[in-house]
Parts: C-alpha cells; sequence; structure tokens
C-alpha cells in the first residue's frame, strides 16, 4: 500500500533544493569572479545538478517508485494476512481447548453421576435385601410359632387321649365293671374341656 505522503515530500525537497539554488545564486556570482575552489558553489552546476535531479526522480517515479511502492504494499498486505491469521489459529485454539475443557467437564459430571446413581442402587438394593431378610424372617418365625402351636394343640390333644384312655382303665379297675367306651369317653372330655 504505497504511503499517501510521499509524493508531497518528494515535492519539497524538489521546491526546497529549487530554492536553495535561488538564494544561492547571487553568491555563486561573486564567487564566479574569483578563481574557483573545490567546494565553490556554481550557477550552471547547479542547474544541471538540479535537472538532472528532476529527470532522474521522475524516471524513478515512472519505473521504480510503483514497483518498489507495490513491493512493499504486497509485504505490508502479507504481514497483516499472516498477523489475521495467527489471530485466527489463536482463537480457533482458545474455541478449542474451551472445548475440551467443557468436554473434561461433562465427563467429569457423567462420572459423578454414575457414581452417584451405583451409590443409591447400592443403597436401595442393600435396603430391599434387608427388607427381604427381615420379612423372611418374620415368615419363618411366624410359621415356626404356627407349627409350634400346632405341635402344642397336638401334643395337648394326645396327651389327652392318653390321660382319658389312663384314667378309664384305671377307673374300670377300680369299679371293675366296664362302662361303655363311648360313654366313658364322652364324660371324661367333658370333664376335661371344664378344667381348661
Amino acid at each position: 500500500m504505497p504511503d499517501p505522503h510521499f509524493g508531497s515530500i518528494m515535492r519539497r525537497i524538489a521546491l526546497n533544493s529549487f530554492a536553495l539554488s535561488l538564494v544561492a545564486s547571487p553568491l555563486l556570482a561573486q564567487e564566479a569572479e574569483s578563481k574557483p575552489g573545490l567546494l565553490a558553489l556554481q550557477g550552471g552546476l547547479m542547474f544541471w545538478t538540479l535537472v538532472i535531479f528532476v529527470l532522474v526522480f521522475l524516471v524513478l517515479k515512472t519505473f521504480a517508485f510503483g514497483p518498489i511502492t507495490k513491493a512493499v504494499a504486497d509485504r505490508e498486505q502479507a504481514l497483516l494476512d499472516a498477523i489475521e491469521a495467527a489471530k485466527k489459529d489463536r482463537d480457533d485454539a482458545a474455541k478449542l481447548l474451551a472445548e475440551h475443557r467443557a468436554a473434561i467437564e461433562a465427563a467429569r459430571n457423567e462420572a459423578q453421576r454414575f457414581i452417584a446413581e451405583g451409590r443409591a442402587q447400592a443403597e436401595k438394593l442393600k435396603s430391599d435385601m434387608l427388607e427381604q431378610t427381615h420379612a423372611q424372617q418374620a415368615e419363618l418365625l411366624e410359621r415356626a410359632r404356627r407349627d409350634i402351636d400346632a405341635e402344642k394343640t397336638k401334643a395337648i390333644d394326645e396327651l389327652r387321649r392318653e390321660a382319658i384312655d389312663l384314667a378309664l382303665a384305671g377307673a374300670s379297675k377300680v369299679i371293675e365293671k366296664n362302662l361303655d367306651d363311648a360313654q366313658n369317653r364322652k364324660l371324661v372330655e367333658s370333664y376335661l374341656s371344664s378344667i381348661k
């Protein structure tokens, strides 16, 4: 990108050189009368130097300054493009880093959730198993009580029958007369039921 002030700077240099030559020409006229030295100002030489300078400047402006300015502008544009690419790469890297951090955080949260769910399921399984064990224990205890009560009732009934048989056998020996078994049994059972 060409410098917009470059042409005005060159014009100022040319005008200053021309003004210097006009100011210096009377001084040069005075010195022309004397013997010219190595550092003596000579008007003709200054004029032709200035003409050659302007011609070289115009040739350079026409043929050299354009390509040089274009090369500088291209280099500047390449640097700007490289800076933009670096900014874009940096922004992409920051975005990718943020995405990775978010993914890691999501994975960490999911792992924590899985752990919490596992613990909750283990606690639920534990409480279910405890409940089931308590229920089985209660059922076994109740069944044992029923069995005990049934066995107790069965044993009491068996004892009653034996007691009745013994009482009848003893009574028949005492009376020495055998009463009817059915009648005797009824009599003893009614007596034993009244004892309960």
